[in-house]
């Protein structure tokens, strides 16, 4: 019979084999250009899909990056036939309250982002409609 710690030993072994993420960056370092790099990869597979109503794949993407703990302010209104925009993107909802280099009689309130990319993260989204059946083609990048 196993004891408890041979059984822990077993599964954190083989642990690397049933995860699938990447244990070798840190997602949340947003100031590394190798996570952006990543990032964008999972971003860009929007690109490889139609959807009917731009809006509809906007909210195909928040909810990806949501999962990252990535958000992004209210999107514009899409009537056109292509267009393109930026949509700021914070962590987590933002950050406020204080910290080492706050004020006694200041509170910090910002996107998560920006202490640590200069000026924050952005969404550059281009879209188009496609085709007779009036699809709608969505492009995104992280920038």
């Amino acid at each position: 019979m196993k004891s408890f710690k041979q059984h822990i030993k077993e599964v954190h072994n083989n642990m690397h084999h049933n995860v699938a993420v990447d244990l070798d960056i840190n997602p949340a370092e947003l100031g590394n250009p190798e996570v952006v790099k990543r990032l964008n990869a999972f971003v860009g597979l929007i690109g490889n899909q139609e959807f009917i109503l731009p809006e509809h794949a906007l909210n195909t993407l928040r909810n990806r990056l949501a999962a990252v703990g990535l958000g992004m302010e209210a999107t514009p209104s899409m009537s056109e036939q292509s267009g393109s925009f930026e949509l700021q993107l914070n962590k987590m909802g933002g950050r406020f309250g204080k910290d080492e280099n706050t004020p006694f009689d200041e509170f910090l309130n910002d996107d998560g982002i920006s202490h640590m990319v200069e000026g924050g993260l952005k969404l550059k989204v281009d879209y188009e409609m496609v085709g007779r059946n009036n699809s709608c083609k969505l492009y995104a990048s992280i920038v």
